[in-house]
């Protein structure tokens, strides 16, 4: 059997790429760069006579991150200081307040452990207050004997005087100076406000009684009650203007803030007849108007308008300088009483002046034509 091969030997030899001549010098130690021109055409381009090595093309762009590094750094520094700046106010405005919550409760409960001290402010309190009150009695008493002093009048007899402090927030009441002048009850008796210079003299409309506690509209005027009895006609007159309460205008400029002003009262009238349940009831003195509440049950509500009436209420107790006179609408009156003096005042001097950003008048019956003397 004969063994068939193929002689590759001279197709080998001829197909070989001829080798390269030692004399040969390339221009580039590295392989040409071309790009795509225009219409397909093979370019190459220009090679930059100032080639970096790989080194310094490295180190280079070492240093450019390192560069940029340092800049993110600083100012990545600068944003964490004024966070931590603004964090550190913050902190320190929570600590104070938190400090001051702490100190005033400490106070609380130092004074709710110790009772006999606070009972001890509260009777030292009422004891200066009733010592004031004795001293306003006795300077009022020196005043009046001064002015009848100095007109002469001791040779007069005084029938009459008046009693109370001469301030907003008390009442003022006549009282006898003998036993055998008629009873106050059956004299009849008017109020009037006169201005401080006495070229003005308003009369109170339904102030009849022997008690008249001053209200607002009365501070900086004289209190002037006339006496009729048996034919003979008695003046009397405060020493001076009524003063205003110590704080009551601060206290009713912080309610005037507000939206809506509540008061606790006591509904003792209706329409001029007595209501006998003392239940709490809820006045509302808001912006644009008034309302009473029972509960959830809206018992009056008025806007303020010109028929509206409201004023300090004009005769009756002891307790008259606690009530106020409320008229939402003709024919409809209630007559409230408040918890203290201050918050009856507070809330005639509020109503007022919510009802004058309205260009309301808010006063009582005929209080709007004074009387030329």
């Amino acid at each position: 059997m004969t063994r068939v091969t193929r002689d590759f030997g001279d197709t080998m030899q001829k197909e070989a790429v001829p080798a390269v001549s030692s004399d040969v010098v390339f221009t580039s130690s590295r392989f040409p760069n071309y790009r795509i021109g225009a219409n397909n055409q093979i370019m190459e381009t220009k090679e930059d006579p100032k080639v970096l090595s790989m080194k310094e093309v490295v180190a280079r762009e070492t240093a450019q991150l390192l560069e940029q590094q340092n800049r993110l750094s600083v100012r990545d520094l600068a944003s964490k200081f004024e966070r931590g700046l603004a964090a550190a106010a913050k902190l320190s405005e929570e600590d104070i307040e938190q400090l001051m919550k702490e100190v005033q409760e400490a106070r609380r409960i130092k004074m709710l452990h110790q009772p006999s001290k606070v009972m001890d402010m509260e009777h030292e309190l009422r004891a200066l207050r009733a010592q004031l009150s004795e001293k306003t009695r006795h300077y009022l008493r020196l005043q009046k004997e001064l002015a009848r002093t100095k007109k002469g009048g001791e040779s007069v007899p005084q029938f009459y005087e008046l009693e109370g402090t001469e301030t907003l927030g008390s009442y003022l009441e006549i009282q006898p100076c003998s036993d055998i002048v008629p009873e106050v009850s059956k004299c009849s008796i008017q109020w009037y406000r006169v201005s401080s210079d006495g070229t003005k003299k308003e009369l109170i409309s339904g102030a009849t009684k022997s008690i008249y506690a001053p209200e607002p509209f009365d501070v900086g005027r004289i209190l002037q009650v006339d006496i009729i009895s048996d034919g003979q006609h008695i003046t009397l007159s405060t020493t001076g203007p009524i003063d205003p309460a110590a704080g009551l205008g601060t206290y009713v400029e912080a309610l005037v803030r507000k939206h809506d002003t509540e008061f606790n009262v006591v509904v003792t009238q209706i329409n001029g007849s007595h209501h006998p349940t003392e239940s709490i009831h809820v006045l509302h003195v808001g912006k644009m108007r008034i309302k009473l509440c029972k509960g959830k049950t809206t018992i009056a509500k008025e806007y303020y308008s010109s028929s509206m009436q409201l004023c300090g209420v004009r005769g009756g107790g002891n307790a008259v300088a606690q009530a106020l006179f409320w008229q939402p609408k003709q024919g409809y009156s209630f007559v409230l009483a408040f918890e203290s003096e201050r918050e009856r005042n507070a809330a005639i001097m509020l109503a007022r002046r919510f009802a004058f950003d309205c260009n309301i008048m808010l006063a009582g019956p005929d209080d709007r034509a004074p009387l030329g003397t």
